[in-house]
């Protein structure tokens, strides 16, 4: 989906390294979200299975990652648990 490595994903599961910014629209579309709403505390509302539909061959080739990077604090424990199960179905995924 986003053309990364599964030990990128695993990092970020593990909170090994931070998600850096770039990522951030394409994690918003997948989720079918507001980026804005990947930032806010407690909203629970947001419908994150949108995973049939992402193109698992997207990838980042040729893309210059000139950012910093960021960390995503997610608060609202439901939400945490959700996007952790999509990262882990995206982990299979990406495997096959």
């Amino acid at each position: 989906m986003l053309g990364l490595d599964r030990n990128t994903y695993t990092n970020w599961e593990n909170e090994a390294t931070d998600i850096k910014s770039s990522y951030i629209p394409k994690l918003a579309e997948i989720f079918e979200v507001s980026i804005v709403d990947l930032f806010e505390a407690g909203n629970k509302q947001s419908n994150y299975n949108n995973l049939e539909n992402a193109d698992l061959k997207d990838n980042a080739i040729g893309q210059k990652d000139i950012q910093q990077g960021i960390i995503i604090n997610i608060t609202d424990s439901e939400a945490a648990k959700v996007i952790s199960t999509q990262l882990e179905e995206l982990i299979k995924a990406l495997k096959k």
